[in-house]
């Protein structure tokens, strides 16, 4: 018996994805499958995908297909967080580094799901309480981020309850292993396997004496702690700003492993991949 019954389509918000929403469509009406979509981006294109919000599309899909790149990869493994719902992901534009296929693959790839022919690979979160009580989860980071003229991100990294190092930069990003390749690896930070499972926190432009990355146990409670000399600052959850911090505040941040599951289909590495999007190979010559 084939496993997915249930397609949930996630769209990115300008990338042409007809071809793609056209290709679910036409491998679900094989199977008599139904396929779900949010309100707002199925609308853009005729197709029979059942509008549905962000809750149920999460609750009743047996996949995910995330259509866009990874920043869409990213809004999807967010709706799917907390649950065992698979995510695949198609590539419509640049190479990334958590889309798995590209759009001529996807009827085959679905069949493959199907047919229980993959792999998971688990990916950890990150988790924050703001101030206000509420909640942010970030998959790639979360960067606490100056706002002009209002000062520097000046703040305390504690761990496990004790102070650790201080750091005073333009933004101070604390990434998970996947955001390795992202704000943190631009910041100057390593470049971490996928399946290491804990917390990177780098300073970007760093003012401060100690300017150095570190890399922390998902074992071990975080807590950054901004001074009083810190200046107001936004809170960005994979990019996209979640709230706001002042001197004074503090921000717990625990670490919430296979918060999401990420098919993989064998067809690339995650250092394939990394090295024809940063071009890592090939920087010396050695004889």
């Amino acid at each position: 018996m084939g496993m997915v019954s249930t397609v949930g389509l996630v769209l990115h918000p300008a990338r042409d994805s007809a071809a793609a929403i056209q290709a679910v469509i036409g491998w679900a009406a094989g199977r008599g499958a139904t396929v779900l979509g949010l309100p707002e981006e199925v609308g853009r294109i005729d197709c029979s995908a059942v509008a549905v919000d962000q809750a149920t599309l999460a609750e009743r899909s047996d996949l995910l297909v995330s259509l866009g790149g990874d920043g869409t990869m990213l809004r999807t493994m967010r709706l799917a967080a907390g649950r065992a719902t698979p995510v695949l992901g198609v590539n419509l534009g640049r190479l990334g580094f958590l889309a798995e296929i590209d759009v001529a693959d996807l009827p085959a790839a679905l069949t493959r799901i199907d047919e229980h022919r993959w792999q998971v690979e688990p990916r950890m979160a990150l988790r924050a309480v703001l101030p206000d009580g509420s909640e942010v989860t970030a998959f790639n980071d979360l960067a606490l981020v100056r706002i002009p003229g209002d000062g520097l991100a000046a703040l305390e990294v504690n761990v496990q309850g004790e102070p650790f190092v201080r750091y005073s930069a333009d933004a101070v990003i604390v990434s998970t292993s996947t955001g390795s390749t992202a704000y943190s690896f631009s910041a100057g930070g390593p470049i971490v396997s996928p399946t290491v499972e804990g917390y990177l926190v780098v300073p970007a432009a760093p003012h401060s004496v100690f300017n150095r990355a570190i890399m922390l146990s998902a074992d071990e409670d975080v807590r950054l702690d901004l001074l009083p000399s810190c200046g107001r600052l936004a809170v960005e959850a994979d990019g996209i700003v979640a709230g706001h911090l002042t001197r004074g505040d503090r921000l717990p941040v625990t670490a919430v492993r296979a918060a999401a599951h990420v098919v993989r289909l064998g067809g690339t590495t995650f250092y394939e991949r990394a090295r024809r999007k940063l071009r890592v190979s090939g920087s010396a010559e050695v004889d």
